[in-house]
C-alpha cells in the first residue's frame, strides 16, 4: 500500500517531475473525488513512488475527452493511453467480459470480490487485448437498481416504462426481458431525458444516483440490484507493448494496489449518496421481488452465455466460494 515518502525521496521525486511521463486517463464521474477517479489518482501516486518519478496519471473526469464509447475507441489506437469504463462497454468487443456482467450473477459484494480476484477475473482482464486493450483492475460499482417516479416492487411494475440502458446489446435485452423499453443513451443526456418524460427511468448504483443529479430528477429508487457489474481499468495495448517489461510490471503492480483503496472509497460513498438522496427527498424501495426478475433471465443468459467457453466461465464464477 502507498506509505509516506521520506523527505529525502520525495525531493528527488520532486526534481525528476519535470522529467516524469505523464499518461492521461478518462472517466466520465462528475465528482473529482468519485471513488474511480480517486483510486486511478491514487494509482498515480503509486505508481510515481515505484517508477522512481518516471511516470504520471493525469485523470481527465466529467466527460472531459468524450463520452465512455469515445474514449475507447481513442485508447485502441494508442490516441489516450487509459480509460476507466463500466465493463458493459466492453461486451460488444470483448466477449468474456460479458459474464460479470449477467444479471444476478453475483449473490454478494463478497462473491463478487473473490470471482473477480480469482482466475475468472484475470480470464476476463485478458480478454480485450485483441481489440488493443490492457485490463489492468475491476473496480467496484455497487449494485445497480431501477429508479423512476413510482416503485418498481415486481416484475409486472417494470413492464413498459422505457428505461435507459447503457449502450450495449446485453442491456437491451435485461430491460427486455423485464418487459420494459429498453431506451440505449450516453450517461450525459439521462438527467435531461429524466427531466422532460423523455425516458420513465433509468438504473444505476446509488452513488451514480445522487452523483448525477438523477435523484433530483425522479425520486423513487427501487433496489432490483439486477447487476454487480463491475468497472474496468484498461490501458491501450499500443502504448502499453512500448514499455520494458519492467515497467509493465510497475504499471500492473500499482493498478492492483489502487483496488483495495477503491474498495473502501466505494463503501465511503455509498454511504454518503444514501444520506443525501434521501435527505433529498428520495424514497428508497427495498421490499423489491427479486426472485420475480431473477424469474425472467433465462433468455438473456441463453443468448449472451451462448458459447462452451461463456458457459464455462459462468459456472466458475457460480461455484467460486
Amino acid at each position: 500500500m502507498f506509505k509516506q515518502l521520506p523527505l529525502a525521496m520525495a525531493a528527488a521525486l520532486v526534481a525528476l517531475g519535470a522529467q516524469a511521463k505523464e499518461l492521461r486517463s478518462a472517466d466520465v464521474h462528475n465528482s473529482d473525488d468519485y471513488p474511480t477517479v480517486a483510486a486511478v489518482k491514487h494509482m498515480s501516486q503509486v505508481l510515481e513512488q515505484k517508477s522512481g518519478g518516471k511516470y504520471r496519471i493525469k485523470v481527465f473526469n466529467k466527460s472531459a475527452l468524450g463520452s465512455e464509447k469515445e474514449t475507447l475507441d481513442q485508447v485502441k489506437i494508442g490516441a489516450l493511453e487509459m480509460n476507466r469504463v463500466n465493463i458493459s462497454s466492453l461486451n460488444s468487443m470483448c466477449p468474456k467480459s460479458l459474464v460479470p456482467t449477467l444479471p444476478f450473477l453475483f449473490n454478494s459484494v463478497e462473491h463478487m470480490h473473490k470471482v473477480l480476484d480469482g482466475p475468472v477475473g484475470e480470464e476476463i482482464l485478458k480478454g480485450c487485448e485483441h481489440e488493443g486493450l490492457v485490463g489492468l483492475a475491476f473496480y467496484d460499482s455497487g449494485a445497480r437498481s431501477i429508479y423512476a417516479k413510482k416503485p418498481v416492487r415486481t416484475l409486472a411494475d417494470a413492464k413498459g416504462m422505457k428505461i435507459r440502458v447503457q449502450p450495449s446489446d446485453l442491456w437491451v435485452a435485461v430491460a427486455s426481458a423485464m418487459g420494459a423499453n429498453a431506451t440505449p443513451m450516453p450517461t450525459g443526456e439521462v438527467y435531461t431525458a429524466l427531466k422532460t418524460g423523455l425516458i420513465d427511468a433509468a438504473e444505476n448504483n446509488i452513488p451514480s444516483y445522487e452523483g448525477f443529479k438523477h435523484y433530483e430528477a425522479v425520486k423513487v429508487y427501487s433496489k432490483t440490484m439486477h447487476s454487480m457489474a463491475p468497472e474496468m481499468l484498461v490501458m491501450s495495448k499500443a502504448v502499453f507493448d512500448k514499455l520494458p517489461k519492467a515497467d509493465q510490471d510497475l504499471f500492473r503492480a500499482a493498478a492492483k494496489e489502487s483496488v483495495d483503496f477503491q474498495r473502501k472509497k466505494w463503501a465511503e460513498a455509498e454511504a454518503k449518496a444514501l444520506e443525501i438522496v434521501t435527505k433529498g427527498g428520495a424514497q428508497i424501495v427495498s421490499d423489491v421481488d427479486l426472485a420475480s426478475f431473477k424469474s425472467a433471465m433465462a433468455p438473456v443468459y441463453a443468448k449472451f452465455a451462448s458459447t462452451p467457453d461463456l458457459q464455462r466461465l459462468v459456472k466458475a464464477a457460480q461455484d467460486t466460494k
